[in-house]
């Protein structure tokens, strides 16, 4: 059987590791037994008067600008929105559970095992579709051509991980790959290309950026957003007090979330255009590349989500022995979706 090996010093890590706020947390920072507690006091800063709120956001990105205008806007609309950035995911749990904070937007893995051990949260939103596919050198075109060959993973407990490994076990049938844990996006594909690794699973963004940066082109292997269309790996997740006693607020957020997504949708420059304003992002032809490629994908849709495909996505979670049985009706508030 394979072996994960780790590898050091492939390529340049940075920082701002988009991949380290889409993993599988196995264990949250708030223990079961404090949950059950927070959850006795939550709401009460989260709730405020109904018209001041707080948005938690976890090192944001290109997929996560729509959200810090729809603050934007609703604060122009006579709201008090503040944002908030959290550096790990466990933070923005702990807070909602408190009623620190009303809403938040991140991984849907950690919101699902805090609702499993009783937090008030509740899932309302679509952040971005699935955007991660298998990407491999020239020869690469099913599963069987990587068995015994180096696939990267950024670790064990990612969420792309472990659609590898649904993906190796449905479709593989003569053995196995041998799993690297790199790291980061940016060391997977900077391993990939300079063929330290024949495959690994990357994001629209990551080879949008090494087909725009480095001349660099590679095989799409398997397109998860096509083989895992239900799952749906970062939403939209807020407090349930502040559901139930500031639905107006929370009703005017996932419209304005809408709207921007439809703008989108309609001019992928508007994309572009708030990364500049939100993030300080250059208005370059690379970000023009990305978000077109968004576009074209159709991964912008914050009212994506179904009783449907949140069951499905939950059942991935409990299939990557994640969480246990749940259903849509305990994670999810649909209700303010059109």
């Amino acid at each position: 059987m394979p072996v994960s090996t780790s590898i050091q010093g492939i390529g340049r890590k940075v920082g701002n590791d988009r991949d380290r706020s889409r993993r599988i947390i196995a264990g949250l920072a708030i223990p079961v037994a404090a949950v059950a507690v927070l959850a006795g006091c939550a709401g009460a800063s989260a709730t405020g008067d109904g018209d001041s709120f707080t948005v938690a956001l976890i090192e944001p990105d290109l997929t996560t600008v729509p959200l810090m205008e729809a603050v934007d806007q609703l604060n122009a609309d006579g709201y008090t929105v503040e944002i908030v950035e959290l550096a790990e995911p466990e933070l923005a749990i702990e807070g909602l559970a408190k009623g620190d904070y009303a809403i938040s937007a991140e991984a849907t893995s950690p919101a699902l095992i805090a609702i499993e051990q009783g937090a008030p949260i509740r899932i309302i939103a679509d952040v971005i579709g699935n955007q991660w596919a298998v990407y491999g050198v020239e020869g690469v075109q099913r599963c069987d051509d990587l068995v015994d060959r180096p696939v990267g993973i950024f670790s064990e407990g990612a969420v792309a991980t472990a659609m590898v490994r649904e993906w190796v076990a449905e479709e593989c049938t003569a053995g196995e790959p041998e799993y690297l844990v790199i790291g980061g996006s940016d060391v997977r594909a900077q391993a990939l290309l300079t063929g330290q690794i024949d495959a690994t699973a990357l994001e629209i963004a990551d080879v949008v950026t090494l087909g725009e940066t480095a001349d660099a082109e590679f095989e799409k292997v398997v397109d998860f957003g096509e083989a895992l269309p239900d799952l749906h790996p970062q939403t939209v997740y807020a407090n349930a007090d502040f559901l139930q006693n500031s639905s107006e607020a929370a009703q005017a957020f996932v419209d304005a979330l809408i709207d921007i997504h439809a703008q989108i949708n309609d001019d992928p420059g508007y994309l572009v255009e708030l990364a500049v304003k939100h993030l300080g992002a250059e208005d370059d032809a690379t970000q023009q590349a990305i978000a077109q490629a968004y576009v074209d994908a159709g991964l912008f849709d914050a009212a994506a989500l179904t009783p449907e495909n949140m069951q499905a996505t939950i059942d991935f979670f409990t299939d990557a022995a994640v969480i246990g049985d749940l259903s849509a009706d305990d994670v999810a508030d649909l209700s303010f979706l059109p």
